[in-house]
């Protein structure tokens, strides 16, 4: 059988050749040219019906789906560093406190990890879905997920996946709403505050940053923003004694990340980030903003190149989102 390079199969998926057929099966990869015989036969093939997980489910390959607990962040930190994923084990917590997943086991051994969070009762997003190198192409990706999913339904489910990935989503109904674009470096140039229109953010702010964020979102973010500014810095945008923007920063990965950054236009937007820049001074900085942003450019301009980028994946009703205000910077792209 030829060796296949590994490519990446979402922002946390991996697998050998992108034919979809092993996610759901667990059987071999095939070659891409195996013909028209085959093509039929995988259009003709029903799609996996999510079932129930327990814990303590097995397969034939003695591997074992768990509920993911904080025994398991450190085996989770070395499958990431194991991608170049530039995780802490402090992101890994944080992300764990705020949410809940699975993890795959054999021999004691994490080789897959798959977690989502949940925004209220009628929303959540989804991300962290790794599967270990020696473990791929065995259908591991596939039962995280479908475990994933029946653990969050009936929650609309959002997430970002690369064009790689794209095909085991949709294979579960999930249709892309979105780009996101991937900003990263150490800023060039004097950033400064605003005078008179950004200024930290207070506790007693914090009711109003709830309601911005509510009307840019359509969600319930309240835990997730509470432990956000538990470790992070932020600042509020007032024009006319109202609060009409924020932004956080904060510690992530290989230096530190702003956003949520949400605000009424760009420019404010912009303000915003150039508040927490000011505070942050010459360290690798990190934000990922939407393709309809207008943010782009600014971001190339002051040194935060873009390195990737994601499509936004959704499986169920967006929620409606009522304005002025709407997000410019998502917290990461696990988070949404």
């Amino acid at each position: 059988m030829p060796n296949f390079a590994p490519v990446q199969l979402c922002n946390a998926v991996w697998c050998n050749v992108q034919c979809g057929r092993c996610e759901d099966q667990g059987g071999p990869r095939r070659q891409s040219g195996t013909g028209d015989k085959y093509r039929e036969q995988e259009k003709r093939r029903p799609m996996m019906k999510s079932a129930a997980y327990k814990t303590g489910d097995r397969d034939d390959r003695a591997a074992v789906l768990v509920p993911f607990a904080r025994s398991h962040l450190e085996g989770a930190l070395k499958l990431s560093q194991e991608m170049s994923w530039p995780y802490r084990l402090e992101d890994w917590d944080v992300a764990l406190q705020l949410g809940q997943g699975f993890v795959l086991e054999r021999a004691g051994k994490v080789i897959g990890t798959a977690a989502w969070w949940p925004y209220g009762e009628t929303h959540a997003s989804a991300g962290m879905i790794i599967v270990a190198k020696t473990a791929q192409g065995r259908g591991y990706g596939a039962r995280l997920m479908d475990a994933l999913l029946t653990s969050a339904r009936p929650r609309t489910i959002a997430l970002n996946s690369t064009a790689e990935g794209q095909a085991l989503y949709q294979r579960r109904g999930f249709v892309p709403i979105g780009v996101i674009h991937q900003h990263q470096g150490i800023p060039r140039g004097r950033h400064e505050s605003p005078p008179g229109l950004v200024r930290p953010m207070a506790a007693s702010d914090f009711e109003a940053i709830m309601r911005l964020d509510r009307d840019a979102t359509g969600l319930e973010r309240r835990q997730m923003l509470e432990k956000l500014l538990q470790s992070g810095d932020g600042y509020v945008l007032q024009r006319d004694g109202m609060s009409r923007g924020y932004a956080i920063s904060r510690l992530f990965g290989r230096g530190h990340v702003i956003g949520p950054v949400v605000a009424e236009t760009a420019t404010d937007a912009q303000a915003l980030i150039e508040a927490a820049l000011a505070r942050l001074g010459s360290v690798f900085v990190r934000i990922d903003t939407s393709a309809t942003s207008q943010l782009g450019d600014w971001l190339e301009g002051i040194g935060l190149e873009q390195v990737g980028d994601a499509t936004t994946m959704i499986l169920g009703t967006p929620a409606p989102s009522g304005g002025p205000a709407r997000v410019f910077a998502i917290p990461n792209q696990s988070f949404g």
